[in-house]
């Protein structure tokens, strides 16, 4: 089997691995991943990348020229795809960058003008209802239609793309495993004690983005509410809401227990999550937040969970979005916004060692069959292989 995938998102070699785990499940698959030349991810690294070609016999990564370098929605690829696609011949192509993108479109014709006769597949996040105006409404139309299978990151996308009509294949499944080799368990010491954390302190971890969705203040309110517990809270990450976050420590009392850490590489990350006694996803959903074609946000997934429970560390999560599945029985889930019923969830840890350690060891299990790269790279191919026979 030929698989050809093309997203933005593997500009990046470690986003890559679930992707080469499904080159290697059979001796005759072949993955060619396309990527743009030069791209400009937004968040902190603000710089262009120029993307490198890569040959690994099965698995391929190859940069095409591009026209959008900072837009998703809008990336579509040069005249070098052409031959591209002529020369491999794939029997799957999926491109990763949502139901109105206009590089799967493209993909989409150029397959159908080439005489390719591949499966078209698209990959989504999106999970809140969306209405669009023309002439958005028409490109989707044409990529749903047009559409032999889907791949949703969470079961609310699947959902949404049935009330629009899509009567296809759609599987759930997200776009990145976790990398079960680098986010194990493996104890801290040199580094806790850099950091001050001393043997009774419970940590409380946060990984991500300071931004409203997330429910940091929500957090930062559960703990002053448990005071008198030996606690500190752990923050890996930035956004807009530190400086009200460091206001909010001090007038709670707060900030002689909160351990603030910015610009952690992400193979870097497994040691601060193995520092923790739970890691905790308090996202909250927000209908404000507006882009071209859609508004809201709720959690799409919430990676940071399974790298967590792979270190068996026991996870907290909000209700929101796709966090309740993510986590299924192997860990605790809260109301999102209701900071009382999160300090009961972390009042529970601390006060039950068994408790915890018995989450612990759920979570691990969990994630390494459901949400490794191999066993998402199997689940991938066995769609594939029923599109390709259906």
């Amino acid at each position: 089997m030929k698989v050809l995938v093309a997203s933005h998102t593997y500009i990046v070699d470690l986003n890559c691995e679930k992707l080469r785990a499904l080159s290697e499940l059979e001796p005759n698959l072949e993955v060619t991943v396309i990527v743009p030349k030069r791209w400009r991810p937004r968040g902190v690294q603000n710089k262009i990348i120029e993307t490198q070609y890569c040959d690994e016999g099965n698995f391929r990564i190859i940069p095409v020229s591009n026209f959008s370098q900072n837009h998703q929605g809008l990336l579509t690829f040069g005249t070098d795809l052409i031959s591209l696609l002529q020369e491999f011949h794939p029997q799957i192509i999926q491109v990763e960058q949502g139901s109105r993108s206009f590089a799967y479109a493209e993909m989409i014709t150029l397959n159908r003008v080439l005489g390719l006769n591949a499966k078209n597949i698209f990959f989504t996040w999106w999970n809140l209802p969306y209405k669009l105006k023309f002439p958005i409404n028409l490109l989707e139309k044409y990529n749903l239609n047009n559409s032999h299978g889907i791949i949703c990151g969470n079961q609310d996308g699947a959902e949404i793309l049935r009330q629009r009509g899509y009567k296809g294949s759609i599987k759930v499944l997200p776009q990145l495993g976790v990398d079960e080799s680098l986010f194990q368990p493996q104890a801290q010491p040199e580094l806790a004690s850099q950091l001050g954390i001393k043997d009774e302190d419970f940590v409380v971890g946060f990984v991500g983005r300071f931004v409203k969705e997330k429910g940091i203040i929500t957090l930062l309110n559960s703990l002053s509410l448990i005071l008198d517990k030996p606690w500190r809270l752990l923050l890996l990450g930035r956004g807009e809401l530190q400086s009200e976050l460091m206001r909010i420590s001090v007038n709670k009392k707060l900030q002689n227990r909160i351990i603030w850490l910015e610009s952690v590489p992400h193979n870097q990350v497994y040691q601060y999550i193995n520092l923790m006694n739970t890691l905790v996803l308090p996202s909250e959903t927000n209908y404000n937040l507006k882009n071209l074609t859609s508004v809201g946000w709720k959690e799409q997934f919430g990676h940071v969970l399974i790298e967590a429970m792979a270190c068996q560390v026991p996870v907290i999560g909000s209700n929101s979005g796709e966090i309740p599945h993510v986590i299924g029985d192997a860990g605790l889930i809260f109301q999102e916004g209701e900071e009382q019923s999160l300090a009961n969830c972390l009042l529970q840890l601390m006060n039950n060692s068994e408790l915890a350690e018995k989450i612990g060891y759920m979570g691990y299990q969990r994630v390494m069959s459901k949400y490794t790269n191999k066993a998402l790279a199997k689940e991938q191919l066995e769609f594939y292989q029923k599109i390709i026979n259906s």
